[in-house]
């Protein structure tokens, strides 16, 4: 195992500066669960892209990025079994040749399994679940050091799906698959705001993956990603009163286009289509800060004119904003809710001062739909506003003292969240 103590290190987007110079990276699972054991308090940190101190701790943070990157593929079931630190692009690379896929990914390929996981992350699309739901088992590393299997179906599977790093360390996880599918993805521009507005439930599920951005200024696009071969697949006759683009785009006005995936309708691997970005580059604008609200699906247009509302606020802020639909699910910190779900997603300019209270006004507007915020992208709702949206804090709260009774395994952020 390797232990750092170099000078504090910050998160992927450098807004969070963690509370400890402790950096543990095992580089096996008992080597894992041995310094679980020993340490009184510690926090698994992934790949950094969370734009919260969710990982942060003042004892010690334990990474997975030492640990062998694991992918055993089984064919016959179409289930892979990785080990908790491996990567979405990882995984993908791992699973050439094998003839199958993940059903969906997230926008970016860079992040880590297990943290995709644990915050609810999510790709987008009608039948497209958070990754949660695809795992078939986690194994994880408990307060004590012992190795708890937790499969689908059982007692605690609701809440260890999205567990937010708090009942332990995911060692590995078993994924289910589907078979290997092509994607062609066309982006469409030069659309009219009030056109797309009035339609946006049709378009979130006109096809495979579909993310709608705007400024809230003058830039509206229209990202459409289908499964080639489908029987209902979006054919681009339906075009929205746009056109499709006559170049590549990048999602964030200005940016430069060769860091996202191909375009322009050419057929390719779905894990070189769905992600917006390529593995080898640096995603999204990269000095940024992000949030992201989910509403059910049904008040999607409610909450497009509510945002409309306050874009004066929203756009000198902002860089882009994206609009998804999220599949259901049953797990209790899911931030779908159990519901066909919008999630509104806001890549901000980098300066906390003059955008949280953007974010505050956001979250406001969006409250009365029942919003849900992302756990790994910033929000101001504390403990009380959230039990109101996730119901099932509490007994998420109560299996957490069951597992972790010392609170090993808690930071203040997490634990106002949860009222632990």
């Amino acid at each position: 195992m390797t232990a750092s103590t170099a000078p504090r290190r910050t998160n992927w987007a450098g807004n969070v500066t963690f509370s400890t110079d402790r950096w543990l990276s095992p580089r096996s699972i008992a080597e894992l669960q041995a310094v679980v054991a020993a340490e009184p308090s510690v926090r698994p940190v992934g790949t950094g892209h969370s734009f919260t101190p969710i990982a942060d701790s003042t004892g010690a943070l334990v990474s997975l990025d030492q640990m062998p990157p694991t992918a055993e593929v089984d064919t016959d079931r179409a289930v892979v079994r990785v080990s908790g630190g491996l990567r979405y692009a990882q995984l993908a690379e791992a699973l050439r040749g094998s003839g199958l896929a993940l059903a969906n990914t997230a926008s970016l390929p860079h992040i880590s399994l297990a943290g995709a996981c644990a915050t609810g992350t999510h790709g987008s699309g009608v039948g497209n679940q958070v990754l949660s739901a695809a795992a078939r088992s986690l194994t994880v590393v408990t307060a004590t050091g012992d190795l708890l299997r937790v499969e689908r179906g059982a007692a605690e599977w609701a809440a260890a799906g999205v567990s937010l790093g708090r009942l332990g360390v995911v060692a590995e996880l078993e994924l289910d698959l589907v078979p290997r599918f092509d994607v062609a993805q066309t982006v469409l521009d030069h659309l009219e705001e009030a056109e797309v507005a009035g339609r946006l439930a049709e378009i979130l599920a006109a096809a495979y993956s579909v993310s709608v951005f705007t400024d809230w200024a003058d830039h509206l696009e229209i990202w459409v990603k289908e499964q080639v071969g489908r029987t209902d697949a979006w054919d681009g006759a339906v075009l929205w009163g746009g056109r499709a683009a006559d170049g590549p785009r990048h999602p964030v006005p200005g940016m430069a286009v060769e860091s996202t995936t191909d375009q322009l309708g050419v057929p390719g691997p779905w894990d070189e289509r769905l992600p917006h970005f390529r593995a080898g580059f640096t995603p999204s604008a990269g000095a940024e800060l992000q949030s992201e609200f989910f509403v059910p699906i049904a008040r999607v247009t409610d909450a497009w004119a509510a945002l409309s509302q306050i874009r004066d606020r929203i756009a000198p802020v902002l860089q882009v904003s994206e609009v998804r639909a999220v599949a259901p699910d049953d797990l209790w910190l899911s931030p779908t809710g159990g519901l066909l779900s919008a999630a509104f997603h806001f890549t901000w300019q980098p300066d906390a001062a003059r955008v949280m209270p953007v974010v505050r006004l956001v979250e406001e507007r969006l409250a009365e739909l029942g919003a849900r915020p992302h756990w790994g992208k910033v929000f101001t709702a504390g403990h009380a506003e959230l039990e109101r949206v996730y119901s099932r804090i509490p007994d998420f709260a109560a299996l957490a003292r069951d597992l972790d009774p010392a609170g090993k395994f808690g930071n203040d952020l997490v634990d106002g969240w949860l009222g632990l």
